[in-house]
């Protein structure tokens, strides 16, 4: 069945439009937050290939995507362009197209919000900078998003995740003790850019909401990256060295860390001295909480490889069942170490409900993962990621394009709709 849930509150955003001109993963992910609150979530996209990570795959689901018969299509639509692009719908057209600029030129005028993340200068050349936005749409809250910000010397950088991790310090920071720097598995960076943009969106709306002043917002991932590294900045600032790579462990907490069982790998977090002593009382190693060299997390973490080493041999001696179900009932914060459907899965059937359901027009049923915060006065929304150009000629009917006009620019590929 198909997540259809009901409503007891209006939806905090609603009646709020965005023009969504960006793609990849930060800005979309931005917006797909956005619509998750009840914004209406415009995504324009160039006609025949769409936003970049409609392409990025395996996996795919479901049938052959793109034009019938096209030998471009790919294979279904990919997993990566499912994950953030869900309550939008898609407008395909091409900005080269003087038609097809005046549409989202319009759009943007009687937006509420406009996203895009644009090369530096491309939106300015198009009439979708700032400045023109805003002198139709005074209110306009406006974000731009970059890999390196507008100030960045040189200008114009560009930045994917995997570059920032490196210029960030995130991936000198993340690997084994001993190992090379290492990327973390998802592209964290840009999560936190799309978390940044979001929450810079909301409070910049607020306020257009109640003076009727616009903003012009600008986030980056290299700036998202380093503020999102807390305390391991405030760290390198006050001591003035680099922060030790530890991997599995933490760098100011023991026991913090990864430890092996019998039969998997589980974590135990004791983040002060009394979840520390909880967890030799639930082990039976009073020996270890008695000891004068580990009653302080100070103390823990001077003689870190002496206790590490004995817990480690101590959880060792049984399988991950019995630790977890001992550790728990113990109150001590512990946890499996599991694959991503794995723990997808768990958290779905211990009650935490994170998945969704809806049907997609050509995947079929396709689950999604809900957005890390809750409204339960106001559940959110649920429509499937579009097919490119899916409701392009709705879009241009509202923005006030005539029948004729759109059908014309249909015929000469300036606007795709996509035949369901």
């Amino acid at each position: 069945m198909t997540d259809t849930p009901s409503r007891t509150a209006p939806l905090p955003l609603a009646g709020v439009r965005v023009a969504d001109l960006s793609r990849v993963l930060a800005g979309p992910y931005a917006t797909m937050l956005l619509a998750d609150m009840g914004a209406e979530v415009v995504k324009v996209e160039q006609p025949g290939r769409g936003d970049d990570t409609r392409a990025w795959g395996p996996p795919w689901a479901g049938p052959a995507g793109g034009a019938p018969g096209s030998p471009d299509a790919p294979p279904g639509e990919a997993a990566y362009f499912l994950s953030v692009n869900r309550n939008k719908r898609s407008l395909a057209v091409d900005l080269k197209d003087p038609d097809g600029l005046a549409a989202v030129q319009d759009l943007c005028a009687s937006s509420d919000v406009v996203v895009q993340n644009f090369r530096p200068g491309v939106a300015e050349r198009l009439g979708l900078g700032y400045g023109a936005v805003q002198a139709r749409n005074p209110a306009v809250v406006y974000c731009s998003v970059s890999g390196f910000g507008p100030e960045h010397e040189p200008a114009g950088r560009p930045g994917f995740d995997i570059v920032v991790q490196a210029e960030s310090g995130l991936m000198a920071t993340t690997g084994p003790a001993e190992g090379p720097a290492s990327k973390v598995g998802v592209a964290l960076t840009d999560v936190l850019t799309g978390l940044n943009a979001a929450v810079g969106i909301l409070g910049a709306l607020m306020r257009a909401r109640a003076t009727g002043v616009g903003e012009d917002v600008s986030v980056s991932l290299i700036n998202s990256t380093l503020s999102g590294l807390v305390n391991l900045t405030q760290q390198a600032l006050i001591t003035g060295e680099e922060p030790a790579r530890v991997g599995n462990a933490h760098t100011t907490i023991v026991p913090y860390q990864v430890f092996p069982t019998a039969d998997a790998d589980i974590v135990v977090a004791a983040g002060n001295d009394a979840l520390y002593r909880r967890l030799c009382a639930a082990i039976d190693r009073a020996d270890l909480a008695e000891d004068p060299r580990y009653a302080t997390n100070r103390g823990r973490v001077a003689h870190r490889e002496e206790l590490v080493g004995a817990l480690t041999a101590t959880l060792a001696s049984r399988g991950a069942d019995h630790w977890m179900a001992v550790l728990v009932e113990a109150g001590v914060p512990v946890g499996r170490v599991r694959g991503v459907l794995d723990a997808l899965r768990t958290a779905d059937a211990t009650g935490d409900d994170v998945l969704r359901t809806v049907e997609h027009p050509t995947a079929g049923l396709l689950e999604q993962v809900r957005a890390g915060f809750r409204l339960e006065g106001s559940p959110p929304p649920l429509t499937a990621p579009p097919l490119l150009g899916q409701h392009s000629r709705e879009l241009l009917d509202e923005l006030g394009v005539s029948t004729e006009r759109v059908d014309a620019m249909v015929k000469r590929g300036a606007v795709q709709q996509a035949d369901l």
